[in-house]
């Protein structure tokens, strides 16, 4: 009986004493007004999930437009902007409301919006209508729309704010618009299927990746007089890389850029400056999305085909880590103070959250599933949103 009743204290004492040993750290305290959320969209929901990540727990479901893809957040003030592919629109949502304040009419089968990095223009290309609708973000309106080549799949902007670089998909080139005339500065023949696209910090030079032709372009953009660099924009070489490249992410100091290669299994590095093809590493089946560190440090890969992420590091040059999240990952984004890798897990219906921690003698793995959160149906686009808040309204 004696020991029957040590064991009854101990067995209590020593879970808590191990779940205080191994428990997952919340986000740091930032104080009272401060909030971030990741926003999902849902695609066959027609809605965006809102996650609390101080608690990780849902904090709101969204009715937005007809089947919602590409998401987006404005650096500049509390805004987050999904594209809905379905409705041809744009669904404007108040971060600090978590509601929709406005929708904005664009043209055909629009499926990403980018940013200007001074929050005031979105870009969005309509792959049905061979345009780019230019949004006016402080008024909420289109400014105006550039013609483009054939199925245009994503406009991105230069981080300077002068050079929207577009890939065309239906004639395999790439357009180049003059953001402050709003007119095609050059058409560019690439190689095949162009669709993700990536550009330098300084804005110098554009990569795209071609999933028909396993190559990636890399594109000198015009600089102007004043910069000494070249005037034109063209096309300086095509790198060969693994099958099917779907996904390009550049590190933050811009020197090296990471190319998802589905069918390859694998990741190839591409060294921007030289440009040329460091190498590739085996890194899971079917990876779709990748995303970097801000330290420059770590890469995490989705495989689609593997039900896993990967974890690469970068000074080491190899795979540390994978871990198994729910089916079918694709999208991936970073919590503000980098710790937790969020995951659509687009078959599941959920997002799975990673946890980076240090390793301890009972737990010895760096990396851990924290937990699972349901969200709508085949979740698609994810963006993070940190801030404080500027007014009063629900948490």
């Amino acid at each position: 009986m004696r020991k029957l009743l040590i064991l009854v204290v101990l067995i209590p004492l020593l879970g808590g004493l191990g779940w205080w040993y191994l428990r997952e750290q919340a986000l740091p305290d930032y104080g009272p007004a401060y909030r971030e959320y990741a926003y999902i969209t849902n695609g066959k929901s027609n809605t965006v999930s809102v996650i609390d990540l101080r608690t990780f727990e849902p904090a709101k479901t969204i009715a937005v437009g007809v089947e919602p893809t590409g998401v987006a957040a404005n650096s500049k003030k509390n805004e987050v902007y999904v594209v809905n592919t379905g409705s041809n629109n744009v669904s404007v949502i108040d971060a600090e409301k978590n509601a929709v304040v406005a929708t904005i009419g664009v043209h055909g089968r629009p499926y990403f919006i980018d940013v200007s990095e001074d929050g005031k223009r979105g870009y969005v290309a309509n792959s049905g209508s061979a345009n780019v609708s230019v949004i006016d973000l402080d008024k909420k309106a289109v400014m105006g729309n550039v013609r483009v080549g054939a199925a245009p799949g994503l406009a991105r902007v230069s981080p300077d704010g002068a050079s929207v670089v577009v890939s065309n998909r239906g004639d395999n080139t790439v357009s180049v618009i003059d953001a402050k005339l709003l007119r095609v500065r050059a058409t560019l023949p690439v190689c095949q299927q162009p669709e993700d696209i990536a550009i330098l910090p300084d804005s110098s030079k554009a990569f795209v990746a071609c999933s028909g032709s396993s190559q990636v372009a890399s594109i000198a953009l015009a600089r102007g007089e004043k910069s000494g660099e070249g005037t034109s924009d063209r096309v300086l070489a095509l790198l060969d890389v693994g099958r099917t490249p779907v996904n390009l992410a550049l590190k933050p100091d811009g020197g090296e850029l990471i190319v998802s290669d589905f069918d390859s299994d694998s990741i190839s590095i591409i060294e921007t400056g030289t440009n040329e093809v460091a190498g590739s590493t085996l890194i899971g089946q079917h990876p779709t999305h990748a995303v970097v560190t801000l330290d420059n440090s770590r890469l995490y890969a989705s495989n689609f085909g593997s039900d896993s992420v990967a974890v690469y590091d970068i000074d080491l040059g190899r795979r540390i880590a994978t871990v198994g999240v729910g089916s079918r990952p694709d999208g991936l984004a970073l919590s503000q103070d980098q710790r937790y890798v969020l995951v659509l897990d687009t078959q599941a219906g959920d997002v799975t959250v990673i946890q980076k921690r240090e390793p301890r003698k009972l737990e010895p793995t760096e990396y851990s599933l924290l937990t699972m959160i349901p969200v709508g149906v085949q979740p698609n686009g994810i963006v993070v949103k940190s801030f404080m808040r500027t007014g009063p309204g629900k948490k």
